[in-house]
């Protein structure tokens, strides 16, 4: 968990955090922090999207 921290401390400063979620997303990156989200998340994010 204090890997996950660090990675999505790191993307809350980065300017292409938008960019890199949406490819995330785009392309169902099964592993890692991608845009500030864990697995996980992007799953949630990509369930909502569908309706």
């Amino acid at each position: 968990m204090a890997r996950e921290a660090r990675a999505k401390s790191i993307c809350g400063e980065c300017r292409v955090r938008p960019d890199c979620l949406d490819y995330a997303i785009r392309i169902r990156e099964p592993h890692g922090i991608w845009g500030g989200m864990n697995e996980v998340e992007r799953k949630l994010v990509l369930e909502r999207r569908a309706g």
